[in-house]
């Protein structure tokens, strides 16, 4: 293997893949595949703008691996990851005659990850599936863990399944191409795994320059590998930590409409208040809390809630969550820099003045 390459194990016991991260893997993908033992039929997932950029030299090395491959490309955008975009891409399996021997390759970013993962998870009760994700967003997070959704209109990612992958390939390369507005949304998931677990990656991404995205990559993929090793369905609790930024933030994203606003802008607006919260009812440090939202401005995402988002419809699409277990929120809170815990006590009340305090662009 190539020096420049880093390979992390999800170790799952009959379900545990690799995840590759360096350059020019894209091209490799046919043998990679291959190697893994596959021969059936590979089918190509993938939306308009990625299948511009990279489908003919993923098609091209499939080819070269002696696999035969077509191509599935869904519209750009959340409002793809529904059942009637699913049911149309299995339909499509069907004619043309996938079998249990066929495997899908998610070539995108988080919406074709989770609906690929969806879909393979259901056709045929059940596909093997690659994920090859092209933004920072997919690669430090969504690809790894085999949660897989598509959402209705009363919450985001409500009905899915966990279906892990067989393989990731994550091509450092692919986010060269990324416009500033989708590659800097990546950065709050990077973000999050600093203040969960890894308090030095704060300090990587405070410099004038990101140098090396493919250390940064492998290390936020290291941390999700080592928490859905110990809990793979969210059962034990360790896995929930991730949640940190999600309960708000998915509730501000359903409000302003799927597509309207890129996940990873929701979930900066969600992470600043989990991390208000918890300078109120954990201890978390002020100025960790300041240094935080500082990080997030740096990434152009935002951290104050425009005013036409009312407070009472967020706080309803937060109840609707899956994170809103027996009429209790499990609520992501942080004591200080890479210690986070599940709380049961956060309140309707403290949601809502959480949702306030996103309106005041005074830290």
């Amino acid at each position: 293997m190539d020096s420049a390459l880093r390979s992390i194990t999800v170790s799952l016991g009959p379900r545990t893949y690799d995840v590759v991260v360096g350059k020019g893997l894209l091209r490799q993908a046919g043998t990679a595949i291959r190697n893994l033992g596959f021969a059936g039929h590979v089918v190509i997932l993938t939306d308009a703008n990625v299948s511009r950029l990279y489908s003919e030299p993923l098609r091209s090395s499939l080819l070269q691996a002696g696999l035969s491959c077509s191509e599935e490309i869904i519209p750009s955008g959340e409002t793809s990851k529904s059942f009637s975009v699913a049911e149309k891409l299995c339909e499509a399996l069907a004619r043309e005659r996938v079998d249990r021997s066929g495997i899908i390759i998610a070539l995108g970013g988080g919406v074709v990850g989770d609906l690929a993962g969806f879909v393979a998870s259901i056709y045929a009760r059940g596909i093997p599936y690659v994920q090859v994700p092209t933004t920072v967003m997919a690669q430090v997070d969504s690809a790894v863990g085999g949660k897989t959704a598509i959402n209705l209109g009363a919450g985001k990612n409500l009905v899915g399944s966990f279906h892990q992958p067989v393989l990731v390939l994550a091509d450092i390369g692919m986010l060269e191409t990324l416009p500033a507005q989708v590659k800097n949304e990546g950065f709050a998931e990077v973000i999050k795994y600093g203040v969960i677990a890894q308090p030095d990656l704060l300090d990587i991404l405070s410099q004038p320059s990101l140098s090396d995205l493919g250390s940064l990559v492998a290390g936020c993929v290291s941390i999700k590998a080592r928490i859905v090793a110990k809990d793979e369905r969210e059962e034990s609790g360790d896995r929930a930590l991730l949640n940190l930024g999600h309960t708000i933030g998915h509730g501000i994203e359903a409000v302003a409409g799927y597509g309207t606003m890129l996940h990873g802008e929701a979930i900066s607006l969600g992470m600043r208040a989990a991390l208000w919260l918890s300078t109120e009812k954990a201890g978390f440090p002020k100025n960790d809390y300041t240094r935080v939202v500082s990080l997030l401005k740096k990434f152009g995402l935002p951290t104050v809630l425009p005013d036409h988002f009312p407070t009472e419809t967020i706080i309803q699409k937060v109840l609707a969550d899956k994170k809103f277990v027996r009429g209790e929120i499990r609520f992501v809170l942080a004591s200080s820099l890479g210690a986070a815990f599940v709380s049961d006590e956060i309140t309707r009340s403290d949601l809502a003045t959480a949702v306030g305090v996103l309106r005041e662009s005074r830290v």
